[in-house]
């Protein structure tokens, strides 16, 4: 077990390769949600639309948004549980956006997850030595004849006691079963673990014990986590960098303090804003947040964000705002950074108010057909008719002659 307890040094974390372990570059996954019946898809929902990211090894990424944002689907699609509908997906130099069940099976042991619910995530009839075995097992990691010890000395590196190798997941508390879970993923030895929001069905103080266990881990053996959360307060604790999701878009990239100290994406203003500063004498500076979250099957034209945003101009009602990088690795897709849009404002207004008076226009064309469709058939009738007339007239002129 001397390889499993071996610190790793952060000059060994990076000497093979790219610095970069995951490199996502415009990913897409889409869901059908009605078809003709052709089979055709009719209405499609874009739970992850244009995702790019990259993430340098031992460092930690989170994924932040409101519910619905499709955070848990974009890990769900790195790893590779759905198949991606565009956009590649490179792992340590290995593209392995369309690789097949079979040859994805060398990267499984490589990248892991962790469930946001330790309860229904554990299967109740297997014990603990069981659960954490199992894929040690399936996998070759260690000998048929070592895989007691190399599971007893995992549950020992997670804060498991040697006595609840034969109990059932039912004996634990929260805390513990997410442990196990823990335990679970690093059985197999992996490289990056996405962490899909491992600590938000656990209490303050348990909280805290499982992300200082994942810092811990991460700093021994040189892990890199994808840590998906609604905590911000959390995610600014344990991550390197932050990505901001909004209906299936990235809103905003960047370092963790660069973001907190200075959120450029009005989206993220307000969501940083939400985070509770723990100083009775200190103003909350609260931005508030207009209206629902629009349907992610059916969203605004432009900007998503625009229908709830207080900045919103013109131009961001009809025109998809480029992702780009404002600072040093700082990225951001919003028009309030773009100097061609902030310089003549009135030029979009402008078009803004042709494109309304288009659409008025086709609406009014439409309620008209639906108002007086008898109109629209007496017409082809009457026009059937005397064409009837003239070839009738026609062939009695030919007679007479």
């Amino acid at each position: 077990m001397e390889e499993l307890n071996k610190e790793i040094s952060p000059e060994e974390k990076n000497t093979e390769g790219s610095e970069y372990i995951l490199e996502v570059e415009n990913l897409n996954k889409y869901f059908t949600i009605t078809k003709n019946i052709l089979g055709k898809p009719l209405t499609v929902l874009k739970a992850v639309n244009d995702v790019s990211f990259k993430v340098k090894k031992g460092t930690t990424i989170g994924v932040v948004g409101e519910s619905g944002c499709g955070k848990t689907t974009l890990g769900r699609t790195v790893l590779r549980l759905y198949d991606p509908d565009g956009g590649k997906i490179v792992f340590n130099g290995d593209d392995i956006t369309k690789l097949k069940r079979k040859d994805m099976r060398k990267y499984r042991t490589r990248i892991q997850l962790i469930f946001q619910d330790p309860y229904s995530s554990l299967p109740p009839r297997m014990t603990v030595g069981s659960i954490i075995g199992e894929a040690v097992k399936v996998h070759n990691i260690v000998p048929k004849s070592e895989v007691s010890e190399y599971v007893r000395s995992i549950m020992d590196r997670c804060g498991l006691r040697p006595q609840f190798y034969d109990r059932y997941p039912h004996e634990f508390s929260g805390g513990q079963r997410q442990r196990i879970c823990i335990a679970r993923a690093l059985a197999v030895k992996p490289e990056l673990i996405i962490c899909d929001e491992p600590v938000s069905a656990l209490d303050v103080s348990i909280q805290a014990q499982i992300i200082n266990l994942l810092k811990d881990l991460q700093e021994k053996m040189g892990l890199t986590y994808v840590f998906i959360s609604h905590d911000l307060s959390v995610v600014k604790y344990i991550t390197d960098q932050i990505l901001v999701m909004y209906l299936g878009n990235v809103m905003e990239l960047a370092e963790t303090d660069e973001i907190f100290d200075n959120p450029l994406h009005p989206y993220t203003q307000a969501l940083f804003s939400a985070v509770p500063v723990p100083d009775p004498d200190v103003k909350m500076q609260r931005v508030a947040l207009e209206g629902d979250i629009p349907s992610p099957v059916n969203p605004p034209k432009g900007c998503k964000f625009h229908t709830r945003c207080s900045k919103c101009m013109d131009a961001c009602r009809f025109i998809v705002p480029e992702y780009k990088e404002v600072r040093e690795n700082h990225f951001v897709a919003c028009h309030l950074y773009n100097e061609e849009i902030t310089s003549d404002p009135e030029k979009y207004s402008a078009q803004w108010q042709e494109i309304q008076r288009e659409e008025e226009e086709r609406k009014k064309a439409e309620a008209e057909k639906r108002k007086f469709p008898f109109l629209k058939k007496k017409t082809k009738q009457k026009e059937i008719k005397q064409e009837d007339i003239k070839e009738e007239a026609a062939d009695e002129a030919e007679k007479d002659l």
